[in-house]
């Protein structure tokens, strides 16, 4: 009697568990998204006075486009001459369709870490200037500055950018003013 409940608790658990499993693959199986972070710096300033450097999280999404497209359908069309006979042919018309197809988005977070080494007397502040280029070839800037001692923390989000530049440099309170690092490297989309 024993075998046979332990049998039946068996069954019934297998039973409720399954599933419970095969639900969790497929809501696993269909999201489609992916992060990845990319490490950059750590950059100077000209003078060697302001230091810059973090890293970059990026989530790739995908989405449905949903756009409208014109399809080539065939249909076996018949008409009746003057005589009443019967002439069929293949004729083929666009049809317009509603359709969709996978594409992604690719959110990122630029983390810094801005570090000023020299907070006395003129150009006492640390600059940081992102320049980013959108994958449809529009591009913005994002500054930041530092005038207290030590390092101070920052980040910006946006998506489908297709490069990230930084340029590190020293100035007052207002503005970036000189010793500049250059345009470096802080991501770059994949192909």
């Amino acid at each position: 009697m024993s075998r046979i409940m332990l049998g039946v608790t068996a069954a019934a658990l297998v039973a409720i568990g399954a599933p419970v499993a095969a639900n969790a693959t497929t809501t696993s199986a269909t999201t489609a998204t992916s992060a990845y972070v990319v490490d950059w710096g750590s950059y100077f300033s000209g003078d060697h006075k302001a230091k810059a450097g973090g890293h970059v999280a990026i989530e790739k999404k995908r989405f449905k486009h949903w756009s409208w497209k014109w399809e080539p359908v065939k249909k076996w069309v018949c008409k009746k001459d003057h005589k009443g006979e019967r002439h069929c042919k293949w004729v083929v018309k666009k049809v317009k369709k509603w359709t969709w197809e996978w594409r992604f988005n690719h959110f990122y977070t630029v983390h810094s870490t801005l570090t000023n080494y020299k907070w006395w007397g003129k150009k006492k502040c640390a600059w940081e200037t992102f320049k980013v280029v959108n994958k449809d070839g529009s591009s913005y800037f994002k500054s930041f500055s530092f005038c207290g001692k030590h390092s101070a923390h920052f980040s910006f989000s946006g998506k489908n950018a297709a490069h990230i530049y930084v340029d590190v440099s020293r100035g007052d309170r207002h503005r970036p003013a000189g010793y500049h690092s250059g345009w470096k490297d802080v991501y770059h989309a994949a192909a």
